[in-house]
């Protein structure tokens, strides 16, 4: 039998300066980060691996509402069909938390290498962002298979909206799996407050300088 698990209730206060700072930093960011977009795309429409600018993919956000999230594409076209087709290297994507190591992802191009490595594939995440479908801080959203790892904890899990930054990702991101993330994530819905969330920022920013658990 699942048992309840108590959801902390937001402050109407609190969301609405989150919001706004969301909106604020976003189009700051957007805005400051034109050129790289440019230069994305240019590499990829002329480059050696041509395609689409951006990666899509459905992840599971507030409430359980799925959205889209965009990155710049990191890895060859039709990477996750790639992926899927492969049995042996699906079974080690799933038992090695949903990661492979740079070396043995054959998905990966060299630009892309470059791009997780430097954290400058999550740019294009302040578009979900400014759409409202993230904030800045929150928890890392995930797919739907991953939801899985929270088991009775789910509905806490997604009470809260997603983040580009977040506790996992100050704390060293990939390096730390399942079920430490689970227990990290979940700490901060349960202190989510402004001042939390800009300390968060603020370790995220030199964990991203110090290209802590980026692959």
């Amino acid at each position: 039998m699942m048992k309840n698990v108590e959801v902390k209730k937001q402050s109407r206060l609190y969301l609405f300066f989150k919001r706004l700072t969301d909106i604020i930093l976003s189009t700051l960011a957007l805005i400051c980060f034109s050129p790289i977009f440019l230069f994305i795309y240019i590499r990829s429409q002329f480059g050696e691996n041509k395609g689409p600018v951006f990666f899509k993919q459905v992840r599971i956000g507030k409430n359980g509402k799925p959205f889209k999230i965009y990155k710049f594409r990191s890895m060859i076209v039709n990477a996750d069909e790639i992926l899927h087709q492969n049995k042996e290297l699906y079974q080690k994507y799933i038992e090695n938390n949903y990661k492979l190591e740079p070396d043995e992802d054959p998905r990966i191009t060299p630009l892309g290498a470059w791009l997780r490595r430097t954290s400058i594939d999550e740019i294009p995440q302040f578009i979900n962002i400014l759409k409202g479908d993230m904030s800045i801080i929150g928890p890392r959203p995930v797919v739907q298979e991953e939801l899985k790892e929270y088991g009775d904890r789910v509905d806490k899990f997604l009470s809260v909206k997603p983040g580009a930054m977040g506790l996992w990702q100050a704390s060293g991101r990939s390096n730390i799996g399942y079920p430490e993330r689970c227990d990290m994530e979940l700490s901060y819905v349960d202190n989510a407050s402004y001042w939390f969330d800009c300390q968060i920022m603020f370790k995220n920013i030199i964990s991203i300088f110090k290209h802590t658990g980026a692959y």
